[in-house]
């Protein structure tokens, strides 16, 4: 396999995350929760592809992130696993899967390793949840934390607006930072929070950040596939860059397709047994 920008095909791991922070490499990411877009994003070099609850939104409508399951998560998962050959798989445990006692949270873990094949599995949330992610560690399976906003907790933080501007919440993110590192989460993903403390807390860890709307000075990005395309409309944060217009492009195919049919252009002699 030939990516834009890979040279070394080997299969991405936990470790070099690790390894790529160590030498100053950024980690580049995106969300995927099919087989068809995971091959295609993986086959473009991305070091890292997550299954993110987003899949709640951008696949079915939903309003947040809350109304996923496990079994939503596993099936998502499956597809992107088959499809992804080089790229570390992350997958989201949902909402609801890990809050509620260690041995309720280890035991959805177990289950979407085994029933998914993914790599990896990340959570939300720092102190409150880490006897359950000790004990998703134990387990052995790695833990990508997910500090700043977290959307699994909209209905208590009630916005979606930047985290931790004040410096109360700033503080307890250094801690809960510091406190996932320890226990043996091999990364952490910040989203929007203030670019100044998200460049502090990538110094003062030893394990890769990776950033949503965290600046630049993290060492990885991620953003959601559907939205960096272009596919997604009415959706502009500001720390999302359309790299396409795949809503604008899909459109006017499948405009011309109609037209075709309907004048009895398509299907042609050609295209025809």
């Amino acid at each position: 396999m030939a990516g834009y920008l890979v040279s070394d095909t080997r299969k991405v791991t936990t470790h070099r995350f690790i390894e790529m922070k160590q030498r100053g490499e950024k980690i580049s990411m995106l969300t995927s929760y099919d087989y068809t877009m995971a091959g295609i994003v993986d086959n473009a070099g991305i070091d890292g592809i997550l299954i993110g609850d987003s899949a709640s939104n951008v696949m079915a409508g939903n309003a947040t992130t809350l109304p996923m399951t496990v079994d939503q998560m596993i099936y998502h998962a499956r597809s992107v696993v088959r499809g992804a050959k080089r790229a570390l798989v992350v997958c989201d445990m949902p909402f609801g899967s890990y809050q509620v006692d260690r041995h309720e949270g280890v035991k959805n873990a177990v289950r979407i390793m085994k029933e998914s094949g993914c790599d990896a599995l990340k959570l939300e949330g720092g102190e409150e949840i880490i006897d359950t992610v000790k004990g998703i560690l134990d387990a052995g399976i790695p833990v990508m934390g997910h500090l700043g906003l977290t959307p699994q907790s909209i209905n208590k933080f009630g916005t979606y607006a930047v985290r931790a501007k004040d410096e109360e919440e700033a503080e307890k993110l250094r801690r809960d930072a510091a406190l996932l590192q320890e226990v043996g989460c091999f990364a952490v993903v910040l989203e929007k929070v203030p670019a100044v403390l998200a460049e502090e807390v990538t110094k003062n860890l030893t394990i890769p950040t990776i950033g949503i709307g965290a600046g630049g000075k993290t060492d990885g990005q991620i953003l959601v596939v559907a939205d960096m395309l272009g596919m997604t409309r009415g959706f502009s944060p500001r720390f999302l860059r359309r790299y396409a217009d795949l809503n604008g492009i899909i459109t006017d195919a499948i405009g011309q397709y109609v037209s075709d049919v309907k004048s009895l252009d398509f299907p042609n002699e050609q295209e025809s047994y």
